[in-house]
C-alpha cells in the first residue's frame, strides 16, 4: 500500500504562535509511529518562513505539493494546527480549498463565523441560543463610545473583548467607568471590532463536539478551576499555572448537561463545523446557561479539556484522528 503524505502545519505567527506549537506536538506525537503515512511538520514562522522540523526551508505550493530545493512532496492531507491567524480565521482552509488539499477542521467560513465573536453571536441569537448579554463596537468615534457607555451603565462589570482573537488576547475586565475607553483602546490593538459583555458570575464549563462514526458527539462538560477571577493566557499556558481542568465537571445538574449537549449539537450543525469543536458555556450562579465561544481547533496542550474529554467520553483520539485521515485523503 502506497503510504498517504499528511502535512501538519502549525505555527502562523499570531499572538497564539507558541501554543500552536504545543498543541501540534500533541499531534505529532499521535501520529509519529503510523507506518500508513509519512507525517510532515511544517512551522510558518514569526519571520514568514516555513520550515520543516530540522528546520530546513521548504514552501507548499500549486495543487498541495511540499517543496524543498531539491525535491516536490505531493501531500495528501494536511492537518492546520494553527490557532488564531491564519488557522482559525479561514486563511490556511481558503489556500487548502484551492488546492484540492483535504483537511482536518470545518472551511474557510465557518471558521470566519465562530472566530468572530461578534459573528457568532449573531448566529447564536437567530438560533435562540442563550450567550452572554452584550453589545459591540466599530470604532472609538463619538458615537460608538456612547453606545459602550450606555451598555456599562446598565452593566457596571464587563469584560471587553477584541473580537477576533482567542487565548484571552485583547480580553480586559472592567468595573469603573474611568477606565472603560483605554481598555477599548487596547482591545482595538488586537481587533477591528469590539465586544462588550456583562460579567457572568458563575462557573466556567466546556463540551467536546465532534464526529464519530457519522454522529456528532457532544460529552458531558468538563470545567476549567481558575484560582484567579479571569482565564488569562498565562494561566491557560504557563507551566507555573494553578489552574485546573477536569474532564467531567461535577455536581452539574443533569437538566444543564441536557442543555448544553442541545446547544453544543444545534451550533455544530447551524454553523457547518465539521470533525471537532470545544463549545464553551457559563453555567451562572442563578442556573442560566449561556453558550460563550466556540472554538474550531481547540487547544491540545497538556491541560486542554478537548482530547481529555473526548477519552473520558471513551473514544481514542488517536483512533479517531486516525480515521479522519485515512478516510479523507485524497
Amino acid at each position: 500500500m502506497t503510504k498517504k503524505n499528511v502535512l501538519l502545519i502549525c505555527g502562523g505567527g499570531s499572538s497564539e504562535h507558541d501554543v500552536s506549537l504545543i498543541s501540534a506536538g500533541f499531534i505529532y506525537d499521535q501520529l509519529k509511529d503510523w507506518e500508513d503515512i509519512n507525517l510532515y511538520w511544517v512551522e510558518i514562522c514569526k519571520d514568514g518562513s516555513r520550515k520543516d522540523k530540522e528546520g530546513n526551508l521548504c514552501e507548499l505550493r500549486k495543487s498541495g505539493e511540499l517543496v524543498y530545493p531539491d525535491k516536490s512532496i505531493e501531500l495528501h492531507f494536511a492537518i492546520p494546527c494553527i490557532h488564531g491567524y491564519p488557522g482559525e480565521t479561514g486563511d490556511i482552509q481558503s489556500v487548502f480549498e484551492m488546492m484540492g488539499l483535504p483537511y482536518l477542521g470545518c472551511g474557510p467560513e465557518a471558521n470566519i463565523l465562530c472566530f468572530n465573536k461578534v459573528s457568532t453571536k449573531l448566529w447564536l441569537d437567530n438560533l435562540g441560543i442563550p450567550n452572554t448579554p452584550s453589545c459591540y463596537v466599530s470604532s472609538l468615534e463619538a458615537d460608538q463610545k456612547e453606545k459602550a457607555l450606555e451598555f456599562f451603565e446598565k452593566n457596571p462589570d464587563v469584560y471587553i473583548k477584541a473580537a477576533s482573537q482567542g487565548s484571552s488576547i485583547g480580553c480586559y475586565h472592567c468595573t469603573d467607568s474611568k477606565d472603560l475607553f483605554n481598555l477599548l483602546e487596547e482591545a482595538f490593538k488586537y481587533s477591528s471590532y469590539v465586544l462588550i459583555e456583562k460579567t457572568i458570575k458563575g462557573r466556567e464549563l466546556e463540551t467536546s463536539a465532534y464526529e464519530f462514526d457519522g454522529e456528532i458527539i457532544v460529552t458531558a462538560p468538563g470545567e476549567i478551576i481558575c484560582p484567579n477571577e479571569f482565564y488569562t493566557y498565562e494561566e491557560k499556558y504557563d507551566g507555573k499555572s494553578e489552574t485546573t481542568t477536569t474532564p467531567k465537571a461535577i455536581n452539574v445538574p443533569e437538566e444543564v448537561v441536557t442543555l448544553m449537549k442541545k446547544y453544543a449539537s444545534t451550533a455544530f450543525k447551524a454553523l457547518k463545523i465539521k470533525h471537532l469543536s470545544r463549545v464553551d458555556f457559563f453555567l451562572a450562579d442563578d442556573g442560566q446557561v449561556y453558550l460563550n465561544e466556540i472554538n474550531t481547533f481547540p487547544g491540545m496542550t497538556p491541560i486542554s479539556l478537548f482530547p481529555l474529554m473526548m477519552e473520558h467520553n471513551g473514544h481514542s483520539f488517536k483512533t479517531w484522528l486516525k480515521a479522519i485521515v485515512s478516510k479523507e485523503s485524497r
